[in-house]
């Protein structure tokens, strides 16, 4: 590969990169914004997205002043809470919805409640998908990147 090359794949991916950032930042702002007005709020266990959404905007300000490994690194845990985060939310919106059918049809049992739940429109079973999504989306956005590769090779 020449140098030129290098160059111009560098100046791709750091284009890449900022696009990432940027549809991260507005998928996490949509989502909050969603939870807020969807009043996500009647437990602690609703709080979890919320939380997680808000130290996430303060980590991805505090990476687009510093750019250090740093806030990189807490980046990618933050990331993988949202991961953790969205696959508990589909279990607890499974939990609801199944709870919520048995209140209004006692008798169901099994496969036809199972399939009654993830029909159900409230609470939305895949909702919490969204929270994955943006944390895949995180972690697509620190993989490989230069001061965290420089900074495990100087051994930070």
């Amino acid at each position: 590969m020449t140098e030129t090359n290098f160059i111009d794949d560098r100046s791709v991916l750091e284009t890449v990169r900022r696009i990432l950032l940027a549809i991260l930042a507005l998928g996490m702002t949509g989502t909050l914004t969603e939870l807020i007005l969807l009043k996500h709020t009647e437990d602690l266990i609703q709080w979890v997205p919320l939380a997680l959404l808000g130290t996430g905007a303060v980590v991805l300000m505090w990476h687009s002043v510093s750019k250090g490994s740093a806030s990189l690194r807490l980046m990618r845990w933050v990331m993988c809470g949202f991961v953790a985060a969205g696959m508990a939310g589909v279990y607890f919106h499974f939990q609801g919805s199944a709870e919520f059918k048995l209140e209004s049809q006692p008798t169901l049992a099994g496969m036809a409640l199972f399939w009654e739940a993830i029909r159900a429109k409230a609470p939305p079973l895949l909702a919490p998908g969204s929270m994955v999504q943006l944390g895949l989306l995180g972690l697509a956005y620190t993989y490989k990147y230069p001061v965290l590769q420089q900074s495990n090779k100087n051994g930070d």
